[in-house]
């Protein structure tokens, strides 16, 4: 098969995988506003970051990467960090959705051998385009946190007496 074709499929991959990232923080933000008030919606939104982040643990331990065991938990705990603030502090969860959509390309670029900031297997295998979804994913609630923000830290607020 010519390498033309080979870039069609991986350009047509990647397409569809940040449509379904794009569906799938849709579908999240459309299930928060109806089910959740907005406290109990920043409150899961932080916790999801961390969750989020902690499948790049899984897919060191699926894919038996030993050497990316370091990096991956250091990451794992920042973004852990950053959701524990976002519980409460609404500009974590802006800042932290578009860091961990970052680190999210960081692995596709690196699996797909375009470019690493590590050395070799200091990042774990992900699933191919998995990046591409995660970063679409994480742009839009970022965006939606940002719209949030405002009333998201009124809720926190204590009603006057």
């Amino acid at each position: 098969m010519s390498p033309g074709y080979s870039m069609l499929g991986f350009v047509v991959i990647l397409i569809l995988y940040a449509t379904v990232g794009l569906m799938a923080a849709a579908g999240a933000i459309f299930i928060t506003q109806k089910f959740l008030g907005p406290k109990a919606e920043q409150v899961f939104y932080g916790l999801f970051l961390i969750l989020i982040a902690a499948f790049y643990l899984a897919f060191v331990a699926y894919f038996g990467n030993a050497a990316a065991w370091r990096v991956e938990t250091a990451a794992v705990l920042v973004f852990a960090v950053i959701g524990l603030f976002g519980v409460r502090l609404p500009i974590a969860l802006v800042v932290g959705y578009p860091l961990h959509g970052l680190w999210d390309l960081l692995h596709e670029l690196s699996a797909q051998g375009a470019y690493s900031a590590f050395e070799p297997g200091q990042l774990t295998a992900v699933p191919l385009a998995y990046g591409v979804f995660c970063a679409a994913f994480d742009v839009c609630i970022a965006a939606y946190s940002h719209t949030r923000r405002a009333e998201w830290a009124a809720a926190w607020t204590p009603p006057p007496q």
